[in-house]
């Protein structure tokens, strides 16, 4: 992987691929397509197949305080490894050279999975190394947990089906609700506003110690300048978002056992609520193996669970609400400006649209259509 302007993690071709590689690349990637099989599991237009779904946190208080949200994932992966389920878990973690970036870890227990907690937004790639954890698992008959990004997940997912070890390797795959990737550049913007610069960071954390926890850059000399997570995100990174997320019908991994995000608490209004406080994690079972998981998580004391009513998600999740309903006009605008457009099967993109007013609709429309046409001006 190579990093590319403004910051994006990009693949690069070494060597001439047979017609029978090109194949494999085109049958796995996200980018180009996502096939989604209910199976007879609860299926909704806006949250994809799930077998059930509930708020609930780590019980050991000091996971609970450094995760991003009540650190129900990160307790789950303890679980994991603990209970000898898997033998270790590939995660995302900080970049100990680039302190706004992300490097894959494999991570062996508990503290290695806490140190690893938190959210980063920034550029990921925790399958980059999936051969060689495949020769490893050949070799010893070590099991992973994979976590990742939805699209990750469904990367892996299309990647088993022509590759039946990758299972075997790979038994349990987690994800969590993505609201797409930003650059490295809006790291660096956040940086910016906290009057400081890459130079001078030794540290950064997106978010975590809190709920939602404040971006905070810890410097050279050890002193952290921070601001909230409704300045960083709302403000800054979301603005550095690439174009192919804004194409993603799946920010919310409908590919993995099991789902982690923030359980916003909302207002008289219905809107998330960003006030510090104890973090509640949602935690969605999107197949059998991963409601047994959650619960035998549960029944070791590793997490505590409540009743969760779905219908409420959309309230407390407006972005991806908002994203999946507006897809079916975006990828309308990608094809109107005579782009290339993924295809889709399964995930209700039409009954999400309808739930839009036209106006919207419309405005979705027009806005991917004309920023296609700018970046082909551009060109």
């Amino acid at each position: 992987m190579q990093v590319a302007a403004p910051g994006y993690l990009r693949p690069i071709q070494q060597a001439p691929l047979s017609p029978e590689e090109e194949s494999g690349i085109a049958g796995i990637c996200p980018g180009l397509g996502q096939n989604v099989d209910p199976g007879g599991r609860t299926d909704t237009s806006l949250w994809g197949p799930y077998v059930s779904v509930m708020t609930g946190w780590a019980t050991d208080p000091d996971t609970r305080f450094a995760a991003s949200s009540g650190g129900a994932l990160s307790a789950i992966l303890v679980y994991l490894v603990e209970s000898g389920r898997v033998e270790a878990v590939i995660q995302t973690g900080a970049d100990p050279n680039l302190p706004i970036g992300n490097v894959a870890t494999v991570s062996m227990g508990a503290e290695d999975i806490r140190a690893a907690a938190g959210s980063r937004y920034a550029p990921s790639a925790p399958l980059a190394d999936l051969p060689a954890r495949l020769e490893e698992h050949r070799e010893t008959g070590r099991r992973f947990a994979f976590v990742g990004k939805p699209c990750d997940a469904v990367a892996l997912r299309a990647w088993a089906q022509r590759d039946p070890e990758i299972d075997r390797a790979f038994p349990v795959v987690v994800s969590f609700f993505c609201a797409g990737v930003p650059s490295h550049a809006g790291g660096q913007a956040v940086l910016e506003a906290l009057d400081t610069d890459l130079a001078s960071t030794r540290a950064f954390r997106y978010r975590g110690r809190g709920w939602p926890g404040r971006a905070t850059a810890t410097s050279t000399d050890g002193t952290d300048r921070s601001m909230t997570y409704h300045d960083s995100w709302g403000k800054i990174l979301s603005r550095h978002v690439q174009h192919r997320c804004k194409l993603c019908p799946d920010g919310t991994g409908v590919a993995a056992d099991i789902v982690c995000a923030d359980a916003w608490e909302s207002d008289e209004r219905g809107y998330p609520v960003f006030d510090e406080a104890d973090g509640i994690s949602l935690v969605m079972a999107r197949t059998e193996k991963g409601e047994d998981l959650v619960a035998a998580a549960r029944g070791a004391g590793q997490i505590e669970t409540r009743d969760f009513d779905i219908t409420a998600l959309a309230a407390i999740q407006p972005g991806q609400r908002e994203r999946r309903r507006a897809l079916f006009a975006r990828l309308a605008g990608q094809r109107a400006a005579g782009r290339p457009v993924p295809h889709y099967r399964g995930l209700h993109l039409l009954a999400a649209a309808r739930q839009n007013p036209l106006a919207r609709n419309l405005k979705n429309f027009l806005g991917t259509l004309r920023r296609n046409l700018r970046a082909s001006t551009a060109r």
